[in-house]
């Protein structure tokens, strides 16, 4: 079996320091140079769904309460089957009737639901903004595709969060309570003013424009964090986006707006908290698990954090014991950042998206922008696929602060004329490797280049033909992220870029599965049972560990795969030993 190999690039700054990752593409990856093994086991499946015509109307069960108008749309082409507050239980029994499925953010779509389905169900659709509820992993092994229709709730969710902004500001509910208890308290519930006051927006997308707006009409000077934010549409609404760190640092308020993602989970934390100017005011009507509700307590407490406005919460509802919830300087209300008349009435968007992929005689290889064999070039591109997303996971997390990745650039090496090698389900699954970990967008074949156009990012790709045999697809894949900032220095290169397949000159095995602690350091007797020794001590599971050197006694990398993720007190540790220069921490 021929062997092609794909490599990841990520030059030093220092010229001097120039090696390699590649991988190879039989199913036993060979990996030369910073050189990343992919071994066959645990390969993932991308399952591309194709609908049949049906000669009855589908059936679409709407599980959560719709407005008239998608209803009304809905029923002209379906048989529609309204069953509110079903119990996960209920829901596993009536989904394997049903061809479709809409849902608001109360119902949990999960592995159960798409077995429970048998198949028939084609499309889950999302009244509103974030995915989190569906288990997108179990939708794609099942061929089901998730659409949503984030536009419908953005001016509601963006008037719930200056509500809730001004409602903090001026004590209106505690004042409210203590009136209604009899007292009339003045002097205790001074408020602040919203004027002339830093909000720091975070997460600048339609919510968090629109909150945006609001507060400059407020008098407020708003700053917003988001890596994918286009800067030009930030500086035409008067916003400067400015780094994570420099958002929490320099902002009175903190209003969020980013998805859960496993980036976002916790994000505010007891360390995110100490870096906050004391007396900070926090709104969240985004999603609760972005907030560390314990920390949270805590930074209230100690009075760094001087008042909290929630209307989103790690579990909902949340015990009416919790502490957050009965603290004196929090305002709560319950997940109500959709709950408007107009905004139940414009959800019926979801319901047209819905309607073209289950509807009679609708067939989703007609909206796929491939005019081959899909089934053909998933086979051969199997291993590169699976390589492609790895890649982007990749190199989204070497990227921190500033504009975030917007230029893009893949390079392919074969030997195949260019009308023999189509790459798109490549480009698509490295878009999808790139967005997926800091959104809440699921991205697939249909939508990958408008996800991308959408948020700023231009994808270029370049071809190299090589002589040789074209039996195998591909030699090699680069992937190059342009004027980048890079959490690893010596991923950057003397043009500003990251390149996914060199570092330096060090010659490293990698394999491309679990998680990778990357260092460079001293070379030097000792360091591999140093921090062999850390990991240990805290039962993280070693599962390979490769160091390559440009010389004796010089600088060096050292690749380390783990099975678990390690705490930040552990990273932390291994960043403190003085021979590491510097470290980053890669989860694929």
């Amino acid at each position: 079996m021929a062997t092609s190999t794909t490599s990841l690039n990520v030059p030093s700054l220092n010229p001097k320091l120039s090696s390699s990752l590649s991988i190879s593409s039989t199913p036993q990856f060979s990996v030369s140079s910073l050189n990343l093994r992919t071994h066959g086991r645990g390969t993932r499946r991308f399952i591309v769904l194709a609908t049949a015509g049906l000669d009855a109307k589908p059936t679409v069960l709407v599980a959560e309460k719709l407005g008239a108008a998608g209803l009304d749309l809905l029923k002209e082409f379906a048989n529609v089957d309204c069953s509110y507050n079903l119990s996960p239980e209920e829901l596993n029994t009536k989904i394997s009737l049903c061809d479709a499925l809409i849902v608001r953010s109360g119902t949990k779509v999960s592995r159960e639901v798409f077995e429970s389905s048998g198949g028939r169900l084609k499309v889950v659709g999302r009244a509103g903004v974030g995915i989190d509820n569906v288990d997108l992993a179990a939708a794609t092994e099942h061929g089901c595709l998730v659409v949503n229709a984030p536009t419908a709730n953005t001016v509601a969710a963006a008037e719930h969060g200056i509500a809730l902004l001004a409602a903090m500001a001026r004590n209106v509910a505690q004042a409210d309570a203590s009136v209604k208890a009899g007292k009339w308290l003045r002097n205790k519930y001074v408020g602040v003013s919203l004027v002339g006051k830093t909000l720091a927006v975070m997460g600048f997308g339609k919510v968090g424009t629109e909150v945006a707006r609001r507060a400059k009409g407020l008098g407020m000077h708003v700053i917003a964090h988001d890596p994918y934010a286009p800067a030009d549409r930030a500086r035409a609404i008067g916003v400067e986006l400015v780094t994570f760190d420099e958002a929490i640092a320099t902002a009175d308020f903190i209003s969020l707006h980013m998805p859960l993602t496993p980036t976002t989970s916790k994000m505010l934390n007891d360390e995110t908290f100490g870096k906050m100017k004391k007396g900070v005011r926090i709104v969240n009507v985004a999603r609760g698990g972005v907030i560390d509700e314990e920390a949270l307590v805590r930074a209230l407490d100690s009075g760094i954090v001087a008042q909290a406005a929630l209307d989103v919460f790690t579990k909902e509802p949340p015990s009416p014991e919790s502490k957050l919830v009965q603290h004196e300087n929090v305002i709560v209300t319950p997940h109500l950042g959709a709950s408007t008349v107009e905004a139940q009435c414009l959800v019926a968007p979801v319901s047209s998206l819905v309607l073209p992929l289950v509807n009679h005689g609708s067939d989703l290889r007609d909206i796929m922008p491939f005019h081959v064999s899909l089934q053909q070039v998933l086979s051969e591109l199997k291993p590169y696929v699976i390589l492609a997303e790895k890649l982007g996971r990749l190199a989204v997390q070497l990227v921190t602060g500033g504009s975030g990745v917007k230029s893009v650039k893949v390079t392919y090496a074969s030997a195949r004329a260019p009308d023999d090698l189509d790459t798109r389900v490549l480009r698509a699954m490295i878009t999808k490797g790139i967005i997926e970990p800091i959104s809440s967008v699921f991205v697939n074949l249909v939508n990958a280049d408008f996800t991308a156009k959408q948020r700023g990012v231009r994808i270029t790709e370049e071809r190299i033909v090589l002589d040789g045999s074209p039996e195998a697809p591909l030699e090699s894949i680069q992937v190059q992220i342009a004027n980048v900032e890079s959490k690893f220095a010596s991923a950057i290169s003397d043009t500003g870029e990251i390149r996914l397949t060199r570092v330096g000159s060090f010659e490293v095995d990698v394999s491309l599965e679990g998680s990778i602690i990357l260092c460079r350091q001293v070379d030097q007797p000792g360091m591999i049972g140093k921090v062999g020794s850390i990991l240990g001590q805290e039962n993280v599971n070693v599962s390979f560990m490769s160091v390559g050197r440009i010389a004796p006694r010089k600088q060096a990398v050292m690749a380390i795969g783990v099975d678990d993720q390690p705490s930040k007190q552990s990273l932390q540790r291994i960043g403190e030993i003085p021979a590491i220069e510097e470290f980053v921490f890669l989860k694929l």
